[in-house]
């Protein structure tokens, strides 16, 4: 079987479609920078703020890196939290499918 140069350029665009596809470019905020992650403990003496729900891709065309997924969706809710005017986040829940929520807290 011969491979000819169209179909080697046609898998390669393929490929590096894909590829691209599942890249995610979900960027902290400076505002974002600001909110830290904290514990129920750490946010005792703070008002909550809102219940936040992140969402990100958990799969193209394969399974994501678990931690990546997990990493954006911690971003996706400090930048969030930050333009609602909390400085704080605590998980409400572990991550799945690519979801997670969080409360979003004001703390002095």
């Amino acid at each position: 079987m011969k491979i000819r140069p169209q179909q080697i350029t046609k898998a390669v665009a393929v490929l590096l479609s894909l590829s691209l596809s599942g890249c995610a470019f979900v960027t902290l905020t400076d505002a974002g920078a600001q909110v830290r992650q904290s514990s129920a403990d750490d946010v005792a003496d703070c008002k909550l703020v809102a219940t936040i729900a992140s969402q990100t891709k958990s799969k193209v065309m394969v399974e994501r890196n678990l931690s990546k997924v997990k990493e954006e969706l911690i971003v996706l809710a400090r930048n969030r939290a930050a333009d609602m005017g909390a400085n704080a986040i605590v998980p409400v829940a572990d991550q799945s499918n690519g979801a997670q929520e969080f409360s979003a807290y004001q703390c002095p």
